[in-house]
């Protein structure tokens, strides 16, 4: 069994977060800028079992793709043609940066480091590798 690699794919940065190779615990990894993806992709790969990949996918209120699909959608295509021998998913990651923040302050992080758009955009993919993992879950225990 693989990990599962979670990406918040944003304009700027790209947080991003594994499951343990039991797939169990979802834990924040790094955050890169967009420009080292694909680089920081293609090394983490080498070194590590990966089988699936869970990208945000922002969705309106209304369940419609929001503006930034435009550029999430190009990023996408290229990941399924450089790995075509991984799953890719598609994950509704709405106020997953307003629930990062709150974990923020749950945990008592002091509003300097809160102020840190790495740690926010790591912590929005753990979530959303959270959130996936607890559907599919679900979803196998209903079968």
């Amino acid at each position: 069994m693989g990990r599962i690699l979670a990406i918040d794919y944003g304009k700027k940065r790209v947080g991003l977060a594994v499951t343990d190779p039991m797939q169990i615990i979802a834990s924040p990894l790094e955050t890169v800028s967009v420009k080292e993806i694909e680089s920081f992709l293609s090394d983490y790969f080498k070194k590590e079992d990966v089988e699936a990949i869970v990208v945000g996918y922002p969705l309106q209120m209304n369940n419609k793709p929001s503006e930034a699909v435009k550029y999430i959608e190009p990023f996408v295509k290229r990941i399924r043609k450089l790995y075509p021998d991984k799953s890719i998913y598609l994950a509704d990651e709405r106020f997953t940066s307003v629930m990062s923040q709150q974990a923020l302050i749950e945990g008592g992080v002091k509003k300097k480091k809160r102020m840190d758009k790495s740690l926010v955009d790591k912590i929005s993919a753990s979530l959303i590798l959270r959130s996936f993992m607890e559907k599919r879950s679900f979803l196998n225990a209903k079968k």
